[in-house]
């Protein structure tokens, strides 16, 4: 579809599917495409089967009701800001009000276009990508999660990211807490600018690098999102998918010539051949899917800290209606930072550690509010993953261990003890094996043996410090924490480790 601005044309597309796992029956993801409005969202629900899809659709819902009620002169970062805050509130007195809504939120990332003004807004690890009229790729957006976070620190590298265990694991979203910190910023742009805003479910599976070649692959919009979503089909579609593609103006000559020198560019990532079984099974590719799912469905992510359901009292009803904000007002450029303050509830936080571990949570700390308000005209080119590192290894091996914990003590722990000439599991010294070994034990229900893997696991990890070992080690207390707490022993020790574990808040020196 397309619509014109200022006599400037605004083509957009949009692609949705749930993915391939059968566990997630439901498709989580809701966009909005608003043409006529300029407003384009993504958003990714976060809680498993009818939560999520609750959380996503409400914020997009709440961010359109909110423009349909738009007043001339409006100030475009104030109305999307509150906007989300609405959505932010009405989730998360949802998640309160009822129980199997208790562990809901979303991610949400949105585009606002103002003849060349682009105002963009996100919480959580949905993405923006800027694609300029020369075929540069930008990402516009910074991840709230907590691999991103110890990128940003230096703690991490980009390829260790994106193989990090814990790369599921978002540090914001709507519907999590009573209030959400919003990343707004608004740029100046070029006819020919394109952007794509997507999922996680895109960019797991689709590599930055790649992900450039494929929006210069070819024109039209339609076949781009169709392209995008088939290229994560093939190589599995682990959660689900959804890509929101806009084009301001017509694409420059320049754009053109460089896609047809890109075109013939391949980079050949291996196909799931599983994957590529379960799509022969689809009706779109003349099968038929098998409708027996699994209703305890694990989340695709994690938002924290999770909610509980009011035990009594009023409830408390959020305005509805329409937004008003006041007239645009002028800025300096430059910006203010502005900061809120959070209290870290970590009792709450423990409480719900345990089953936190079985569907991938962690902890969340005090978090530094995000970008000012300004107007950029440059943006930093995305970094590019590389070679898989030695973390995608640990990754592999925790899968293999979820998918059968009982299988992995009887058959490959074994093994595992066969070569590293031992005759018990706790006498070994390599971290990886022990946090495994504990893994098995604690979603096998032995959660005092569990316990105590893990905490040999996390003495190992400390006599060799590195980074492989400080990632087993964090999954490690996690752990311990859930065994502890399911175990009804020795809770403090988990509380221990976990306020070590617990992020400084911004301006806080480490001794």
């Amino acid at each position: 579809m397309s619509e014109t601005t200022n006599e400037i044309k605004i083509e957009c597309s949009a692609v949705s599917d749930r993915g391939l796992n059968e566990r997630r029956p439901l498709n989580e993801d809701s966009y909005l495409v608003d043409g006529e409005r300029r407003l384009f969202a993504v958003a990714d629900g976060v809680g498993g089967a009818e939560a999520g899809e609750v959380a996503s659709k409400t914020s997009v819902e709440v961010l359109d009701e909110a423009f349909r009620h738009q007043v001339n002169g409006a100030d475009i970062e104030d109305l999307m800001e509150l906007a989300i805050q609405r959505a932010n509130a009405s989730i998360h007195q949802m998640a309160r009000e009822h129980s199997r809504l208790s562990n809901m939120a979303t991610t949400i990332v949105a585009l606002h276009l103002d003849g060349n003004i682009a105002t963009i807004a996100h919480v959580g690890d949905s993405r923006l990508y800027r694609l300029s009229p020369d075929g540069k790729l930008f990402r516009e957006t910074e991840d709230h999660s907590i691999v991103e976070e110890e990128v940003r620190a230096g703690r991490m590298t980009p390829e260790q990211a994106a193989n990090h265990p814990s790369k599921n694991v978002i540090s914001r979203a709507l519907g999590a807490e009573e209030t959400v910190e919003v990343d707004l910023k608004t740029i100046e742009i070029e006819e020919g600018t394109s952007f794509l805003l997507c999922s996680d479910g895109i960019t797991r599976h689709i590599p930055d690098n790649e992900l450039r070649l494929v929006l210069l692959a070819q024109d039209d919009l339609a076949s781009l999102c169709e392209d995008l979503k088939r290229k994560c089909l093939e190589r599995g579609a682990e959660d689900n998918l959804t890509a929101v593609l806009v084009r301001f103006g017509s694409p420059s000559q320049e754009l053109l010539d460089l896609s047809v020198g890109e075109r013939t560019l391949q980079i050949d990532y291996p196909a799931n051949e599983a994957a590529v079984a379960s799509m022969a099974a689809l009706p779109a590719f003349g099968g038929n899917l098998d409708k027996t799912i699994d209703p305890l469905i694990p989340a695709s992510r994690v938002a924290f800290p999770a909610t509980k359901p009011m035990e009594s009292g009023p409830s408390e009803t959020f305005p509805s209606g329409p937004i008003h904000i006041p007239a645009a007002k002028p800025r300096n450029g430059g910006g203010g930072g502005k900061t809120i303050a959070r209290i870290f509830v970590f009792l709450l936080f423990v409480a719900g550690v345990a089953a936190a571990f079985y569907y991938g949570t962690q902890y969340r700390g005090t978090l530094p509010f995000g970008l000012s308000r300004r107007v950029e005209t440059a943006a930093t080119p995305v970094p590019l993953p590389t070679t898989e590192d030695p973390v995608a290894v640990f990754e592999k091996s925790r899968r293999i261990v979820d998918q059968a914990p009982a299988d992995w003590i009887l058959k490959s722990m074994p093994n595992e003890l066969s070569r590293q000439s031992l005759t018990k599991p706790l006498d070994s010294t390599e971290p990886q094996f022990l946090y495994l070994y504990g893994r098995a034990l604690l979603l096998n229900g032995e959660y005092e043996a569990a316990a105590e893997a893990f905490a040999q696991t996390i003495a190992r990890a400390d006599q060799i410090p590195n980074i492989e070992n400080a990632t087993i080690r964090r999954e490690a207390v996690l752990g311990l924490a859930a065994a502890s707490l399911k175990s009804n022993k020795d809770a403090q020790r988990a509380v221990t480790h976990l306020e070590e574990l617990a992020p400084k808040p911004a301006g806080t020196k480490t001794p």
